[in-house]
This record gives C-alpha cells, structure tokens and sequence, in this order.
C-alpha cells in the first residue's frame, strides 16, 4: 500500500458530471486503479445539468478538504457549463491533471520538466504537477531508452490536454519539436522528418506507414472507437513494419495515463 507522509493514504477526488458512456469507463478505471494501489477514492457525481455555481463549490470544498490530496474533474464537461472556470477553482497543489492556468504556465516557463514528470523522490516538492498522459508519453519514451537531447520530435495535435503540454515537456528535455495541426502544410514530409512522432489528433488511423521515417519511434495517443473497436490515430499494422518503436492501441498510453494519475496523487499528498 502507498502510504504518505502523514501517514494515511493519499486521497484522490473525482467529479464526473453528466452521462458521458467513455467518461464513465474512464472515471471507473482511475477508482479501480486507486484501490489497487492503496489510494482512497472519493468520488462525486452531481447531475448533469448541476448549475456552473454549484459545480464551483464543490470544488471549492474538495479544496479545503485535508482528506482529499488531489482533485480530478472528468472532461468533457455538458456544454453549458464552462469547463476553464471551473478547472481554475482547483488548487494548484490538488491539480493532480495538471490543467489549471498555474500549472499550465509553470510548465511552458519550463519550470517543471522531466524530472518532475518521473521521479517521486525529489529533493524539494515541484512547483505544479505535470498532464497525466504527456507525463506517460515522456516515462514510456525514458523507459524505453529513447534519447530526446537533440532529436526531432513531431507532435500531430495542439490540444490543451496533450500537445501542447508534450511541446512544453519536450523542449524541456532539449528536443527539437515541431507542432502539427491542421493548417500545416505537407504534413506528411514533417512527420518523416521525426526521430519521434506523437499521434495526438483523434482521427483513426490518418498517419500512415509513408509517413513514418525508418526506425521512428512512435506514440499513440490516440483513442477512437470504429466498427465496435479502438484504434488508434496511427496505422498501426503498416506502420509498426517501418517504426523501430511503436506503441499499441488499447494497451500503450492510455494505462500510463493512470499511472501518472496516482504518481501525481501521491506527489500531491506528499
């Protein structure tokens, strides 16, 4: 069991909001995943059409609540409620997803890094905490011994979640990145030019093994449901003949997602 400093373990609140079906999957996993490891879950489901004020204070209290070490508000969020003021309610040092504006501008200052994103055991505690799943793309490209220092990274997808903070966390480990989205041109040549492409778009299977340069390594972030499966942003069959890495959809990102998640609760609690 993981156990924190103050001795009881970490608590990780989540707020899921309305009746999205993959939110749900997803939300049930993070719990499952909580009690596994020995972190308390504790959950809230307000209805979906709870009033913007009423979602705010339950933030608010989960805020102030000395049992509660991180805060997790499940996106999406229903239409009429807006999803940036509610996530900048949360305190920087609960924002286990790593999404306030705090924790956004710390690390595109390049203040949080690395290091941050991987190691518990630091000297002094980071300043913010690091997005779940570009915190799990940088751990499976360390573990699997990819130097960044220098290297061309490609990322395909700006999105706030994602790709913009992996430019942040790439350029921080003194790789070369270029952001992918879709006014860029001849996006084909710019993703053969990668050491390392990230596919964080959400279109199945748009990159194609002519797009991949001999012996990349690719990561794919992508999770789309067609014809009763999921697959990813990447032709993964075609593509994993030219990669030198590659990862799988289901099975690559999405469980590192989760890891980072308790990382992060932990290293709130601690």
């Amino acid at each position: 069991m993981i156990v924190s400093r103050r001795d009881h373990s970490p608590g990780l609140a989540t707020v899921l909001v309305g009746d999205d079906p993959a939110s749900h999957v997803y939300v049930a996993n993070k719990r499952k995943a909580c009690e596994a490891v020995g972190i308390r879950s504790i959950h809230h489901e307000p209805a979906a059409d709870v009033a913007q004020g009423e979602l705010i204070e339950i933030v608010r209290r989960l805020n102030a609540d000395p049992e509660v070490d991180g805060i997790l508000v499940q996106l999406p969020l229903p239409a009429a409620l807006d999803r940036d003021a509610v996530l900048a309610e949360i305190s920087p040092g609960k924002d286990v997803d790593g999404l306030t504006p705090v924790s956004s501008g710390l690390l595109a200052q390049g203040r949080i890094g690395v290091a941050e994103a991987l190691e518990l055991e630091l000297d002094a505690p980071p300043l913010g905490l690091v997005p779940c799943t570009p915190a799990g793309v940088v751990e499976l490209l360390s573990r699997s011994g990819v130097e960044l220092a220098g290297a061309e990274a490609v990322i395909v997808g700006r999105s706030n979640l994602v790709g913009r903070p992996l430019v942040s966390l790439l350029l921080n480990a003194d790789a070369t990145v270029t952001a992918c989205h879709s006014q860029t041109r001849d996006l084909g040549a710019v993703c053969r030019r990668a050491d390392v492409l990230v596919a964080a778009v959400g279109r199945p299977r748009m990159i194609p093994a002519g797009w991949i340069k001999p012996g990349a390594t690719v990561i794919d972030v992508g999770m789309n449901r067609t014809q009763g499966r999921l697959v990813g942003d990447v032709d993964f069959d075609s593509a994993a003949e030219v990669a030198g890495r590659i990862t799988p959809v289901p099975g690559g990102v999405g469980p590192m997602t989760i890891a980072m998640l308790l990382a992060n609760t932990v290293r709130a609690a601690r």
